[in-house]
């Protein structure tokens, strides 16, 4: 052992006596205590203030925890490590144990968020990506536990490095509740309040499980892409709309601008009808007529039906249509014969004058048998 050494080890036996840390900062979750070789003097004075707790660990293993108060270091107050060491009889100084003192305060205000879009399947909008972030609060509620499965052999823990553990394990739990959820997607941006209070009680467990209790948890805000949140207000608005009421204003402005672009009151006069004539056709469709009652349909006889026309092939060329006057007179003309192909509407294929029933005549077929002999 160097003269150096030995100076700051009768140094350390004659001096450091009391215990304690003063958080001179305001992200220090864990602190260990530092002196020569880990070095304890019999009877120093443990000083653990408001907000802290002092863990004893001893070769890598958990000993005593002391919550806040002024304690004399013996076998009294060192049960655990009294037993770790074996001190039946008392122990000599100086002896040796790693001391963490654990910031228990309330951290506040902490920043979380999702760094990349996660998908979410929606019955009507299919598949879909949503961001969310927010702030939570968070206190150490087993320093031991808290010590050993996180800080490990860390000498200055800060919130940034716990932090860095809690954000990732909050998108997670967060990510799953939200698809298990199964919520029509306009939903999450409405119900966060409900949302953030049903993750935290997923997340607690998860939390518990390192000692850290997660105080309050909040979903500031869920976001998704802007074509996505024009479609959600459109079918918002058509899922709440009064059709009857929608027809009803459509005819009143119809009649409104129809009146603006005719001129003088004649044009006044003949917009508004066409407006009324509107809003009865729309009303009607909707099934509330405005206005007077419906029309009833004129008396009278039927329109006279529509004269059947034929098209025919001239040269491999088609021609047409014609009526059946001027198709006789083509036949009469020889512009067309018995085997020119002829077609009308209702046909399947194009056929032969000649074997269509109502063209006949146009052979000659007319004239009657001869009489029976007497």
């Amino acid at each position: 052992m160097g003269l150096f050494d030995e100076i700051k080890k009768k140094l350390s036996h004659e001096f450091i006596d009391i215990v304690e840390w003063l958080d001179t900062s305001n992200d220090t979750i864990v602190h260990r205590f530092e002196r020569y070789q880990n070095e304890i003097k019999n009877n120093a004075q443990l000083i653990v203030r408001e907000g802290q707790h002092a863990v004893f660990v001893n070769e890598g293993q958990l000993a005593d925890v002391f919550t806040p108060g002024t304690y004399t270091l013996n076998t009294k107050n060192l049960p655990i490590l009294t037993t770790l060491k074996g001190w039946k009889y008392g122990f000599d100084s100086p002896f040796k144990a790693e001391v963490y003192f654990v910031n228990t305060r309330l951290f506040t205000d902490e920043k979380w968020g999702t760094k990349n879009p996660f998908m979410l399947s929606d019955d009507r909008f299919g598949l879909v990506e949503i961001r969310a972030f927010g702030t939570y609060s968070f206190r150490i509620n087993d320093p031991g536990k808290f010590v050993v499965d996180v800080v490990g052999t860390d000498g200055n823990f800060t919130n940034y490095e716990v932090n860095e553990h809690l954000k990732s394990l909050i998108v997670t739990r967060f990510t799953d509740t939200v698809g298990e959820a199964n919520l029509p997607i306009e939903l999450y941006a409405a119900n966060t309040s409900e949302l953030s209070e049903t993750c935290q009680e997923v997340m607690q467990p998860e939390f518990n499980r390192v000692g850290i209790e997660l105080e309050r948890f909040y979903i500031e805000n869920v976001s998704m892409p802007e074509d996505l949140k024009k479609e959600i207000f459109e079918y918002s608005r058509l899922d709440k709309l009064d059709m009857t009421k929608l027809s009803q204003f459509k005819a009143a402005k119809a009649m409104e601008a129809a009146a603006k672009n005719e001129g003088g009151t004649a044009g006044a006069g003949m917009g508004m009808g066409m407006g009324f004539v509107l809003a009865q056709q729309m009303g009607s469709m909707m099934g509330q007529p405005m206005g007077s009652q419906p029309q009833q349909a004129p008396s009278g006889p039927p329109p006279i039906p529509a004269q059947v026309t034929y098209f025919y092939a001239v040269n491999g060329q088609q021609a047409g249509p014609v009526n059946f006057d001027r198709l006789k007179e083509l036949f009469a003309s020889r512009t067309i014969n018995r085997d020119t192909l002829v077609w009308k509407q209702g046909m399947e294929n194009w056929t032969s004058l000649k074997e269509i029933e109502e063209l006949k005549s146009f052979l000659g077929g007319n004239t009657p048998p001869p009489l029976p002999s007497a």
